[in-house]
């Protein structure tokens, strides 16, 4: 198994920038001992030709980028979303990585955002709801392999795509690769090595995260329902959480994986200031991983 980081651990997400040379990341994930690292943001490294001169100035495969899609909303969010999805495998093709990977996610929708909580079966998509995904998530399939591109599909917390049972549904209804996050599975109740055994035949991507389920809780009991104020806290140095990573890791070597591993520590946006400890607990879950392995 392959080791990777992705901007996330530095803190890019969306549309966020960050008060460092882009390029810096990737130079960082060099000496930290990382060989390869999903995409930001599209053009976030440049044009898809620029990107992919600065990973491979930086000795990295470009593996995955991450594709928003917004399953329950309308057939114009939907357009948007594959309109802009195109830019993303540009870069993943330019890349010259035949096993890149789209990495399709659920984006929710305002009502989720405004209360993230839900036990199992509640406030999920409806029959109709889960028909109206299932063809969206093949419809954009089809784009990504027209691109030469393998999708895969990361259930997401705060999304309707996020429970176990949803899980399942999904994996049902459609064709597509699986993504299993070991943290966002955990936050979402379908236990990783569990899903990990379960799924094999379907898992083509992995990412590595360990989260703290008290701040979850925290955030519940304050009735705070700002994801962006908490959501950086809930990943954490992998160790050093909930998540039983080492059951997991077995489950995917039990079960055939040997693709990569991207490690995913999502953070605050990193700063001049927070440089020094961000780069450290990079190094800490490279080495982690590489021992657990």
């Amino acid at each position: 198994m392959k080791i990777a980081s992705a901007p996330c651990s530095y803190g890019v997400h969306g549309h966020s920038t960050i008060d460092l040379p882009p390029a810096e990341l990737l130079t960082a994930m060099a000496a930290a001992g990382y060989t390869g690292s999903e995409l930001g943001p599209p053009g976030f490294f440049g044009t898809p030709e620029e990107t992919a001169r600065v990973f491979a100035d930086n000795g990295l495969t470009v593996v995955a980028a991450y594709v928003p899609l917004h399953l329950s909303l309308s057939d114009e969010a939907m357009a948007a979303d594959l309109a802009g999805m195109r830019h993303t495998l540009e870069e993943l093709r330019a890349s010259g990585n035949p096993d890149a990977r789209a990495v399709l996610a659920d984006e929710g929708d305002d009502a989720l955002r405004a209360d993230p909580w839900r036990a199992p079966g509640e406030r999920g998509l409806d029959r109709a709801g889960w028909q109206r995904a299932a063809e969206r998530i093949a419809a954009a399939c089809e784009v990504v392999r027209s691109y030469g591109v393998t999708p895969t599909f990361h259930p997401h917390y705060a999304t309707y795509v996020e429970q176990a049972q949803e899980i399942d549904t999904l994996l049902e209804l459609t064709d597509v690769g699986l993504c299993l996050d070991s943290g966002h599975f955990a936050l979402g109740g379908a236990e990783p090595a569990e899903y990990a055994a379960k799924y094999a035949d379907r898992i083509n991507h992995v990412h590595v995260k360990d989260v703290r389920h008290a701040v979850v809780a925290e955030a519940k009991a304050a009735g705070n329902t700002d994801l962006e104020d908490w959501w950086s806290q809930v990943s954490c140095p992998l160790g050093e959480g909930d998540v039983a990573l080492t059951g997991f890791l077995a489950a995917l070597a039990a079960g055939g994986y040997d693709g990569w591993l991207v490690i995913e520590q999502d953070r605050a946006a990193v700063t001049p200031q927070t440089w020094d400890e961000t780069a450290a607990h990079q190094l800490h879950n490279r080495e982690w991983l590489s021992r657990a392995l």
